[in-house]
């Protein structure tokens, strides 16, 4: 008898259902992180290192998720890194202190790299290869889709509550997130994981991060740097919209219309991108996404007005949104069968460090130079990017598959 045909119906709910609900809730606080630490006596200056504790705990915990993942299998992960993100949402809430709203804030992270590495490691063990990328691609796609949605939802219930309904809102959806991957069936592979697992230490020759991170060097030294750089020029692309939108004299409410229009353009093209990746290779994506958006940096400090602003957003976003699920797709691809969630940690910690050291770099070169010098970097880094996704990336996904 020959097996069913794969359907993404059969895990539409429950692969998308919580990513959808737990993007919805971070991007429902994020607007508001700076507004209640400045509420709480935080200066401007302490108000933004708030801001980047979220980034800190994920990168901190994306190791340890290895062991969470590999000890609980994906269906749990989920439920506790969910709850866990509930829990810090309303801490957040009561917080007395700018301390513990800091300590809050670090633990939604912490809960971001636990929920990310646990449903990037359920899709690919999930789908079947020749789906691959379009079901990483509308994870991403999902994710960012309710990233979009949650500010409203928060602005709506902050009409009655002031701030406070903004992490009411999180924890809301969070909550809901952990329901509803509660009732994903657990994976055989995870289940089995677990229960070899389920007396305390791993059995002797079981993966290590260590043991992953010598095995796989190669990978990590090469397409390793290139989702770094990734990861880099999109992180940047979310600070300089808006700081050279200020730099050339655009009011707030202006400057805000054309991030949401460059922001729809990247969140409504994340299928088609992955079938591309699917049919004709991950290299397609991957290079053109960094080349565009190199190009759309190099432009940006050229621009003038409001309309020339406009069309380098959607330019940016555009790039991006093309490479939605790129990192993803390509730890799912080069990462083993045995130790999976192990290398899909180190690549989690790679993209973490590019997402901090990309906007670090703008500052940088724009306290010892311009903005327009530091973004002008950034699109460097973006052509840089390309060179070596091109150099590393096989070119059919045939070839990926391969090298697993």
């Amino acid at each position: 008898m020959r097996p069913d045909p794969f359907s993404f119906r059969q895990i539409a709910v429950g692969a998308y259902g919580p990513p959808l609900l737990y993007g919805a809730a971070t991007g429902a606080i994020v607007p508001v992180i700076a507004l209640s630490a400045t509420d709480l006596g935080a200066d401007t200056a302490t108000a933004a290192l708030i801001l980047t504790l979220t980034g800190i705990g994920s990168l901190v915990t994306n190791v340890p998720a290895t062991v969470i993942t590999t000890r609980f299998g994906e269906r749990w992960s989920l439920v506790g890194a969910s709850l866990w993100c509930s829990a810090a949402m309303l801490l957040a809430l009561a917080a007395p202190t700018l301390a513990v709203f800091g300590a809050a804030i670090f633990m939604i992270g912490m809960a971001g790299a636990v929920f990310g590495l646990a449903r990037q490691t359920y899709l690919t063990e999930a789908v079947p290869l020749e789906y691959r990328a379009r079901a990483l691609s509308t994870l991403g796609g999902v994710t960012r889709i309710g990233v979009f949605l949650g500010p409203f939802a928060a602005a709506l219930a902050m009409s009655f509550t002031g701030l406070d309904g903004a992490y009411l809102v999180g924890a809301m959806m969070t909550l809901a997130a952990a329901v509803l991957s509660f009732c994903v069936p657990e994976l055989r592979a995870a289940r089995s994981s677990a229960d070899d697992h389920s007396a305390g230490a791993p059995p002797p020759g079981a993966p290590t991060v260590y043991s992953m991170l010598r095995a796989h060097a190669p990978t990590f030294g090469t397409v390793g740097i290139g989702v770094l750089l990734i990861a880099a020029v999109r992180a940047t692309r979310q600070a300089v919209l808006p700081l050279w939108a200020e730099e050339i004299g655009l009011d707030p409410t202006t400057t805000a219309l054309i991030y949401g229009l460059s922001g729809a353009i990247d969140m409504l093209i994340f299928y088609p991108a992955g079938k591309v990746m699917d049919v004709h290779g991950r290299r397609w994506v991957a290079v053109p996404c960094m080349l565009l958006m190199e190009l759309a940096l190099l432009l940006l400090p050229l621009t003038t007005d409001a309309w020339s602003l406009l069309l380098v957003a959607l330019l940016i976003g555009f790039g991006n949104g093309i490479g939605s699920g790129i990192v993803m797709t390509l730890g799912a691809d080069f990462s083993p069968s045995v130790g999976r969630p192990q290398f899909l940690g180190i690549w989690r910690v790679l993209s973490d460090v590019g997402t901090m050291a990309g906007p670090g770099a703008v500052s940088a070169v724009t306290a010892a130079a311009t903005l327009a010098g530091g973004i002008w970097t950034t699109g460097v880094l973006g052509l840089l990017g390309a060179l070596v996704l091109w150099r590393w990336i096989p070119p059919r996904r045939e070839g990926a598959a391969k090298s697993r």
